[in-house]
């Protein structure tokens, strides 16, 4: 039986583990910027060696009274990426690591669209960008926190009872199932190679298959799951892969930070 004192102390760490959770909450919206400043995405995921774009734009209602756009792009702890004053790019302190990979509309500028184009994505680009966007009708500032990694569809072959997956590039390193039609997990064998770059290449093989059956092969990591459904037919594999990225760099939440600390004090009472 629990003391008046441990219900005590239990409801005090519940409540301060609460009140924490707020004043995060208000201080993430506190730094996120200006409201005049918004973004499609705050977390963006940039797959290497492709294009990826960062989103900044001013609200409608500034919009509706632009004149004298005026936009610099900075990555913390880095330094300048792109700015755009007195109606033309100024690019004489940019990053070198930037030079030649950074497009931007200047028609877009002109109408208070500031979203940035990054080209050849690589693991270096990966940290938070600070876009700052001013104008004659407003202005504000927006942090967009861009991740990397590598990511592809997986192709398949057919030989015999024996399904082949192959991935040519993923990274973080990820995980591989396949499921049936019933989406009961299969037992395959899968080898994963890592390059020089830390990027992995996946083969993966399920042996027996039923040669008119379907299946799903999935690849994820903390970042990217790519589903692949499978079917096999007499005339050999149709697949079709879609891709989901994760919206938000994983977190605990606050409901489960409660949880945890309410089921802590829960055991010291027993």
């Amino acid at each position: 039986m629990a003391s008046l004192g441990q219900i005590i102390f239990c409801s005090m760490m519940v409540i301060i583990v609460i009140a924490a959770t707020i004043i995060i909450i208000i201080l993430s919206f506190a730094f996120t910027g200006s409201s005049e400043a918004l973004s499609l995405n705050r977390f963006p995921i940039g797959n290497i060696s492709r294009d990826v774009s960062l989103s900044c734009y001013l609200n409608r209602d500034v919009i509706a009274s632009v004149s004298r756009v005026s936009v610099t792009w900075e990555k913390v702890g880095v330094g300048l990426v792109y700015q755009f004053q007195d109606n033309t790019p100024s690019l004489d302190n940019q990053d070198p690591q930037f030079r030649g990979r950074i497009q931007v509309s200047t028609r877009d500028l002109i109408e208070g669209n500031a979203t940035m184009l990054l080209t050849d994505v690589r693991r270096s680009d990966e940290g938070t960008y600070k876009c700052s966007i001013r104008s004659s009708g407003g202005g504000g500032d927006i942090n967009i926190n861009l991740r990397t990694a590598a990511f592809s569809a997986p192709t398949f072959t057919l030989m015999g009872d024996a399904l082949t997956a192959a991935v040519n590039r993923w990274f973080p390193r990820p995980n591989v199932t396949w499921l049936d039609q019933e989406d009961q997990i299969l037992q395959a064998n899968t080898n994963l190679t890592e390059d020089s770059g830390g990027i992995f290449s996946v083969v993966s093989t399920l042996q027996p298959v039923n040669t008119s059956s379907s299946y799903s092969f999935r690849i994820e990591n903390n970042l990217v799951l790519a589903l692949a459904r499978v079917a096999l037919n007499d005339s050999g594999v149709d697949a079709t892969t879609a891709f989901t990225l994760s919206a938000a760099p994983p977190r605990v939440s606050s409901t489960s930070l409660i949880f945890v600390t309410g089921v802590a004090c829960l055991l010291q009472m027993t």
